[in-house]
């Protein structure tokens, strides 16, 4: 069955409208000031908290 009427683009934009992706919420490492996402490990240094530190292995590359 097809529509009825065409739907107009105000009605089809605001059915869209939360469907924008959203900027995430970087925080600052407390130990190597990077950005990193909150309640997770740093990517540079593993500091999680003051009771966690997690070893990241660091690749070489040769030149």
């Amino acid at each position: 069955m097809l529509p009825a009427k065409k739907t107009s683009k105000t009605r089809t934009k605001s059915r869209r409208s939360h469907q924008a992706l959203k900027a995430l919420n970087l925080s600052v490492c407390k130990k190597c000031a990077s950005p990193k996402l909150s309640h997770a490990a740093c990517a540079t240094c593993g500091y999680v908290n003051s009771k966690i530190t997690l070893k990241i292995a660091k690749s070489e590359e040769n030149a």
